[in-house]
């Protein structure tokens, strides 16, 4: 039988799950498991220590010791508990059943429970779960309130203009992803996937000849000084066969693996581009409530030079989903993204819908823009990139989960091929081009780059896009400068000065946090590190205006006076939210985003 972990629900559990972890490894060190094909049933348990006697331990993966650190080994290892990493784990296990083979599979989720990372609009497109589980209605899935309406405003500061929508949300659910990921969780864990929450892989293993054979985990129960704690724990090294990497948008291993493999130069694609997603969770009035409502808005709050624009979506049990999409290329280093969502909640079509509600979840997350020209080669050596790290969003639909799923699936498929058949992994890139998730994104590959001319010459070129080329033509626009580049000198601009939070629709930051159960150990070395100390003062802060402490929606960047009155960048890096935008956005790249100890970050249920 397999060793199955439960979603844990607190760090206190997350650290019990790495003992027990770190328990199984000891107790089985000493043992060699040889590869069989038979199938196993598989339950949720607690996590507790098993005796040696009752030990679940599938025949397919094997342990062993060194003296640096505990290793695992499976077929496939995969990073990331999301709509990619999921898909493609239930994928090989149903391959697995269909083919009479067995092959072990691991998920490995830097959240302290599988879902508690997923944030995401949603207006879910179920094609790609129809082909996964076509039984997702009967076996309960979450997705119940499919779209009854669909607007699209144009938002002036005291008006919203109807325009006709061009989403076309039939037959689309509103739903929360963050639960979606969970029933998808367990019905993995039915398959026999073994899934391990609370696990952040901080590293690429190597063999002698540059191939990929896995990841490690980060060490744990280590203090800001570097010394080891009463509690500190090795990492684990988690080696695979194939290892699939489905970090999501930015994901801090992906991003190494395409520049250690030159993979957007071997794929011939373009920078990436992105943009920050901001959502709040709200309660609303019974009789306001419309239950699968969709609006989304451009314009204001935002200038005419920023891409960007809001949704409102009405879920089940009077929840409405708000938020505020900005693209990370704007000009303004004064622009505050969080303070312009704040702004948007008191625009006269938004607030009476708000008015007497609560807010129940706050959070934000980045999100892949790039489209069609920024895919990269997803194939290296001994694996494969997969979902919203590769990046296979379709902007103009606003929707990126069932494309990121499919591109799961894809690679499952070649990979189960691969590891009993010896097809070559590079078949991934073929299937994608053959598949329906490339034939969406190169008809919808222009309307991002079009508002690079700015949001009135966007709409219209947008418009000829959709009405009338539909994507049939042979030009591709190119995106502009990348989204660190894009940022202005503080002199070309005015300050923004935003009006205080009035606590009732819009609220401070910690007030926000708090409100996304975000949670690091406070003692443990930065995971959010500065390639070069010095760029803050002398740079950042007289030139840009330290732009670090607007563009990130959890105020983890802030500049303070020293003993000596002088200005220094402190960095506040048990508010991160995880949503990468310091890595993205600072004007010198001068940030670099890793993962913390397992299970830190925000604890998202209904985003």
């Amino acid at each position: 039988m397999m060793l199955v972990f439960r979603s844990i629900l607190s760090k206190s559990k997350a650290t019990s799950t790495g003992l027990l972890l770190r328990a199984t490894i000891a107790n089985n060190s000493y043992h060699s498991f040889s590869r069989c094909y038979s199938q196993h049933n598989f339950s949720f348990s607690e996590p507790r220590a098993p005796s040696r006697a009752e030990s679940r331990v599938p025949t397919s993966r094997s342990f062993c010791t060194s003296s640096e650190r505990d290793s695992i080994e499976y077929d496939v290892v995969i990073v990331g508990a999301g709509p990619a990493g999921l898909s493609a784990a239930i994928r090989l296990k149903q391959m697995c059943r269909e083919r009479n083979a067995d092959l072990s599979v691991c998920v490995l989720e830097k959240g302290a429970e599988v879902g508690a990372h997923i944030l995401s609009g949603n207006v879910f497109e179920p094609r790609a779960l129809n082909e996964l589980i076509p039984q997702w209605k009967e076996q309960e899935a979450p997705i119940t309130t499919p779209v009854s309406s669909d607007k699209f405003w144009f938002l002036t500061k005291g008006r919203a203009i109807s325009l006709p929508s061009p989403f076309n949300n039939k037959g689309n659910y509103v739903i929360s992803l963050s639960q979606l990921i969970r029933w998808m969780g367990a019905k993995a864990e039915e398959l026999g996937v073994e899934i391990y929450p609370g696990f952040a892989a901080s590293e690429i293993l190597f063999d002698a000849n540059n191939k990929v054979i896995g990841i490690g985990t980060n060490d744990m129960g280590i203090s800001k000084d570097g010394s080891k704690k009463e509690n500190f724990q090795r990492g684990v090294e988690i080696k695979g066969r194939i290892t699939l990497l489905a970090e999501g948008c930015r994901g801090s291993l992906s991003e190494k693996i395409m520049k250690k493999y030159n993979l957007r130069e071997k794929g011939g694609a373009e920078h990436q581009t992105y943009a920050l997603g901001i959502k709040e969770v709200w309660e609303i009035d019974e009789e306001k409530h419309q239950p699968g409502a969709v609006i989304h808005t451009l314009g204001w709050p935002l200038d005419h030079k920023t891409y960007g624009g809001s949704f409102l979506y009405h879920m089940k049990d009077n929840l409405v989903s708000i938020g505020l999409v900005v693209a990370l290329n704007y000009q303004n280093p004064f622009m505050s993204p969080y303070e312009e969502f704040q702004k948007l909640k008191h625009h006269p079509a938004i607030k009476p819908i708000l008015e007497g509600g609560t807010v129940i979840q706050y959070g934000a997350r980045t999100l892949n823009e790039g489209g069609f020209q920024s895919i990269p080669y997803p194939v290296f050596p001994g694996g494969a990139i997969i979902g919203c790290s590769a990046g296979f969003m379709n902007v103009p639909k606003i929707k990126g989960t069932h494309t990121a799923m499919k591109s799961g699936m894809l690679a499952a498929e070649v990979t189960f091929s691969a590891l009993n058949e010896g097809v070559d992994m590079d078949t991934y890139w073929d299937a994608l081009r053959n598949s329906w998730i490339w034939e969406e994104l190169r008809k919808s590959r222009n309307y991002r780059p079009a508002f690079e001319y700015g949001l009135i010459p966007g709409l219209a070129l947008s418009g000829l896009e959709h009405y009338i080329f539909k994507g049939r033509h042979s030009f591709t626009l190119k995106h502009g400068k990348p989204d660190h580049e894009a940022t202005n000198a503080a002199q070309l601009h005015s300050p923004i000065h935003y009006p205080k939070a009035d606590g009732v629709l819009s609220f401070d930051v910690p007030t926000s946090l708090h409100r996304s159960n975000t949670n690091h150990e406070h003692d443990q070395p930065p995971h959010l590190r500065l390639r070069d100390p010095k760029i803050p003062e002398v740079l950042n802060l007289p030139v840009y205006a330290a732009p670090e402490s607007r563009y990130c929606p959890a105020r983890v960047y802030e500049y303070v006076a020293d003993e000596h009155n002088q200005m220094k960048l402190q960095i506040n890096a048990q508010n991160c939210l995880h949503c990468k935008a310091c890595d993205i956005k600072d004007p010198k790249q001068n940030i670099e985003w890793t993962v913390p100890e397992g299970g830190g970050g925000p604890g998202y249920s209904v985003m």
